[in-house]
């Protein structure tokens, strides 16, 4: 932090990262001090064909904001906790870790229908291995398809074909009512609107969907709550939200990190005005247990901790990537010694066969 009191958050150039760093500047601000975000492209930016998986375990979304960290070009650098690598430079620490959010995954589709209600062979798209997995455990049936881009991006891809289908069949029975075709369409007295109507009704997000080219059509889409919370769109599609016991989120999952140099002035002043002791608790029980697996981004790997009074409740869950085979455990940890306390129980779930799912990952990733 500089003398004059200006704290420099560098962030992703996405919607929901800017809206995360602005929630983090506002804590800050009420301190009266001046906030400067700082946009950084990152490599998970740029190659945006391939999957997150595939960027490497380094953190894809997180080295180069935390490069400006150290290289004094910023204060702080604001993450989605759970791009974060669990290994980091030893200068770097996490200074801050806001009030989490929904932790949990939420199915989106058109037209509000739930996991069972999809058929046989439908399309649900995801860039997660984790979610892959356990959607082929529930529903082997369905047709797990990758899906890149940020929230907004997703959603369009998702709405884009039914809104697409809707509009030509309002523009076929108008042109039947006009005579101008054959008589085997739909009246457009079937319709209350007409289409300039119709399509001036449309949200922003299905206005910018109708002009989207689709190359893969989903019948669904799973993403994080949080995620469509932070960037305003929860209300704006249709959600059901995934059960945790079985799917279990990503560690980290709906949390924010700001992470700046330990020895760095700002350092404490963030920690005062952004740590929620109650999250930190959780996130370092979840990405803990995370470490001590080592199966970073190349497993499909959950991990969800809540702190219950003087225990911190953890569920763990490592499937294999074509979800048939999981280890998976509960467990209630003394919440004075929670850090220690999930490196024996990661300990244990690498013994009970976590290890070598996490190894044929790899060796599958790898391949």
């Amino acid at each position: 932090m500089n003398t004059r009191g200006t704290v420099r958050l560098a962030t992703r150039g996405s919607d929901l990262a800017r809206r995360q760093t602005a929630s983090v500047g506002d804590r800050l601000s009420t301190r009266r001090l001046a906030v400067e975000t700082v946009e950084v492209s990152t490599r998970g930016d740029e190659i945006r064909d391939e999957l997150i998986h595939r960027l490497g375990k380094t953190g894809a979304f997180v080295r180069a904001l935390d490069e400006k960290v150290l290289a004094g070009d910023v204060d702080a650098a604001v993450h989605s906790m759970k791009d974060m690598p669990t290994e980091s430079p030893p200068e770097l620490v996490i200074a801050g870790v806001p009030e989490r959010g929904p932790a949990g995954d939420v199915l989106v589709t058109p037209d509000g229908a739930t996991l069972d209600d999809l058929p046989e062979g439908a399309v649900v798209g995801t860039s997660s291995l984790r979610r892959g997995a356990q959607l082929r455990r529930e529903r082997p049936d369905l047709r797990v398809e990758p899906l890149r881009g940020n929230v907004d991006t997703r959603l369009e891809k998702l709405l884009a074909p039914s809104l697409q289908r809707e509009h030509q069949r309002r523009l076929d029975a108008e042109d039947e009512g006009d005579g101008d075709g054959d008589d085997d369409g739909e009246h457009p007295d079937s319709f209350d609107q007409s289409v300039e109507a119709w399509f001036d009704g449309l949200a922003e997000l299905e206005r910018r969907a109708m002009e989207r080219a689709v190359e893969t059509e989903y019948d669904a889409v799973v993403l994080a709550e949080a995620g469509l919370q932070r960037s305003g769109l929860l209300d704006a599609v249709a959600t059901t939200r995934l059960p945790r016991e079985s799917f279990v989120p990503a560690p980290g999952q709906g949390a924010i990190a700001v992470t700046a140099r330990g020895d760095a002035g700002a350092t404490e002043t963030i920690r005062g005005l952004v740590d929620d002791p109650v999250t930190r608790v959780e996130t370092t029980v979840e990405r803990t247990v995370l470490a001590e697996l080592g199966g970073g981004c190349i497993a499909p790997i959950g991990v969800y901790a809540v702190v219950q009074g003087q225990y911190v409740h953890v569920t763990v869950q490592v499937l294999s990537l074509d979800g048939t085979e999981v280890v998976e455990r509960t467990a209630d940890l003394p919440i004075t010694d929670h850090a220690d306390a999930a490196a024996a129980l990661a300990a244990e779930l690498r013994e009970e066969g976590a290890a070598e799912l996490i190894d044929r990952a790899r060796e599958e990733a790898d391949g």
